[in-house]
């Protein structure tokens, strides 16, 4: 079996989350405050120059390296050990059925005979990694396995990245998964009641939809902040990572709130209602209770607003960190302007518990 590298695996402590974006490398740290409760311990972002990520591919594993390393020291950890995360396209996954009470070997050997049939790439081509979930619904004598396969090539480029900043890959999650654990621990969801997750990044938005804790729906729209970067760019003859730069700032000319900013935020609300729409058409279901927002863009002025308007569906910004105590080294007013970007790296923090 050639392992994803722990994906449903616990993971042995200390470790950081570690989220290699499209824009920027991020990082979390989390310790346990004890009686139930978790402390972010540090948190720490460097950006990524333009191209060196591209559609979740690493195209400089050195230029990611040298970023992972400087986040590292810039956080103050000591932790060496790394959760990361894969893009949710670069993994297959999938629900199988098998007999129960089979033996760890049995199993593998079940759990590989049944991937050739769903993995279209040679075995030796890809790392793999399975969960038991449980009894299967209405047949006793079976049990519901989750599979998960990767193009090793993709894993061994994250793990490379970790190694040359002298870090270890100890437990490789899917991007989804590690945000979908981070949300559900920090939003109070009624049982039934569906929600809709829309994290936008730089280059895509990822949308989840759960109910009572599973994913019932997932997407990817070509939508994302850069598009408001590259209008930054035209408007203003700055360069693409001075843009970036002072757009996370907030450090840009007046006229971009006029101007430049309600186009973009037009745009994320038509993609957010076809993104509703899509899932509206594409399963049985026909309503969404709470619409909430993560990624870099989450906490753009306007954005809440337009988008509730134009869905009339309450909508709010996830903070992941939500409950938690803070360490002395996290400044709560900045973490309150940051902290939706974090969604995925606090999940992968949250992989140091199990």
């Amino acid at each position: 079996m050639i392992s994803l590298g722990s994906l449903f695996g616990q993971s042995s402590p200390p470790l950081v989350g570690l989220d290699i974006g499209t824009s920027s490398v991020r990082l979390v740290e989390l310790a346990d405050a004890g009686k139930g409760e978790l402390r972010l311990e540090r948190y720490a972002s460097e950006p990524l120059a333009r191209g060196v990520v591209v559609d979740g591919n690493i195209e400089n594993i050195e230029a990611v390296s040298d970023a992972v390393l400087r986040v590292w020291k810039k956080s103050g950890t000591r932790a060496r050990h790394v959760a990361l995360g894969m893009p949710p396209a670069a993994v297959i996954t999938k629900k199988i059925i098998l007999p129960a009470g089979l033996g760890e070997d049995q199993l593998e050997v079940q759990v590989e005979s049944e991937a050739s049939q769903y993995i279209p790439f040679a075995l030796d081509e890809v790392s793999l990694d399975f969960d038991v979930i449980g009894p299967a619904a209405n047949s006793p004598d079976d049990m519901e396995v989750m599979l998960a396969a990767a193009r090793r090539e993709k894993v061994e480029d994250r793990v490379a990245i970790a190694e040359a900043a002298g870090l270890t890959a100890t437990v490789m999650d899917i991007e989804s998964y590690a945000a979908r654990a981070a949300a559900l621990r920090a939003l109070d969801v009624a049982r039934d009641r569906i929600v809709a997750l829309f994290q936008i990044g730089a280059q895509a938005t990822h949308v989840s939809v759960l109910q009572n804790g599973d994913t019932i729906y997932e997407r990817e729209q070509p939508f994302g902040g850069i598009q408001l970067t590259q209008d930054i760019v035209r408007a203003f003859g700055l360069s693409f990572e001075e843009a970036e730069a002072r757009k996370r700032a907030g450090d840009l000319p007046d006229a971009w709130r006029s101007d430049l900013l309600p186009p973009f935020l037009d745009n994320a609300a038509l993609e957010v209602t076809r993104a509703i729409q899509f899932f509206f058409t594409s399963t049985p279901y026909t309503r969404i209770d709470q619409i909430y927002l993560a990624g870099g863009c989450a906490l753009l002025p306007g954005l809440l607003d337009i988008i509730g308007g134009r869905t009339r569906i309450p909508t709010a910004v996830v903070a992941p960190f939500r409950g938690m105590q803070l360490g002395p080294a996290v400044r709560e007013q900045q973490l309150r302007n940051e902290a939706p970007g974090y969604l995925v790296a606090c999940g992968l923090a949250l992989r140091r518990f199990g």
